[in-house]
């Protein structure tokens, strides 16, 4: 069926309007997609002013987007009125550079980083190449997600010596990899590589009830809190735990950024909650009880009431 006039107009309306328009899921500040997620990451990552219309909420605009364009799937990007592509062409670009191009970004070339690579990686590397193949490929997006693979060069590409191994990195990897270090470490399921990143955001940690257990009986100074209901604590709670209600919030938010701070609930999808949103206000050392309380009563303390 064809587009409806007004959601054509719609479309020509905020694409005019709008130097930088994506049409995803969600929005800016809540992506409901990867795909979107991506989009708008890269995006913050370049600097640039841009808006979004979410499809989900509008089955017209998210049907007669894909007709105005052309193109198949969401999100889809524009710039000064031109259709730039999906998240795949748009992550493409943005690591070659032609994405801020297109925005009329400068971008200064990016330095060469430093990246440590273990006697076990190198050697892991050695084992799995032979002379001629593709090169191995270090790739961290926006988001700091780390992939390694190998892959032939691409134009662009940086080439890095680490420990007699040559890697390659695009430009926007090459921002974010300086002082990576990876190893490759021997496990009960078999090897793997760990790959750590000064550069890369604080993380909310998942911590389970025996290894909580331990860190508060280690000595360590760790402030844990209780993001239940007050209902829910008159029922069963550890001892340790301070509530989250207004005071609890206000001992919170007064503590050191690098404070170690743990949170739990009844299961774990509360506190983790919490913990994210902790995070963004620049607490470093954030924890999340793997299991709530009940894993707490389960594997520690079988005096706690399970509910």
């Amino acid at each position: 069926m064809p587009m409806e006039t007004a959601t054509k107009k719609q479309i020509e309306d905020l694409i005019q309007k709008n130097r930088v328009m994506v049409f995803m899921k969600g929005s800016k500040s809540f992506p409901q997609c990867g795909f979107s997620s991506a989009v708008v990451s890269i995006l913050k990552e370049v600097g640039v002013p841009f808006e979004t219309a979410n499809v989900l909420s509008d089955p017209a605009l998210r049907d007669g987007i894909k007709e105005f364009s052309d193109w198949p799937t969401i999100p889809q990007l524009y710039v000064d009125g031109q259709f730039v592509g999906g998240c795949d062409i748009v992550r493409e670009m943005h690591a070659n550079g032609d994405l801020q191009k297109v925005l009329g970004v400068k971008v200064e070339p990016p330095k060469t980083p430093v990246i440590m690579l273990s006697d076990s990686a190198a050697k892991a590397f050695r084992d799995a190449t032979e002379p001629g193949e593709d090169k191995l490929r270090l790739e961290i997006n926006p988001s700091f997600q780390v992939d390694l693979y190998f892959a032939p060069e691409k134009p662009g590409d940086l080439k890095v010596m680490a420990n007699g191994i040559e890697i390659l990195v695009d430009a926007s990897t090459a921002r974010r990899a300086d002082g990576v270090s990876i190893d490759y470490i021997e496990g009960p399921d078999g090897g793997g590589f760990k790959v750590e990143n000064p550069n890369a955001p604080a993380t909310v940690k998942q911590i389970s009830a025996k290894d909580l257990e331990r860190m508060l009986t280690s000595g360590e100074k760790v402030y844990l809190f209780d993001v239940r209901t007050d209902k829910e604590r008159q029922t069963a709670k550890i001892d340790r735990a301070t509530f989250l209600d207004a005071a609890g919030k206000d001992t919170l938010e007064a503590l050191p950024k690098d404070a170690t701070i743990v949170f739990h609930c009844h299961h774990g999808g509360r506190s983790q909650s919490a913990a994210d949103h902790y995070i963004k206000q620049g607490f470093k050392r954030v924890f999340n009880l793997a299991g709530g309380i009940d894993a707490w009563s389960r594997d520690v303390d079988s005096k706690v009431p399970r509910y």
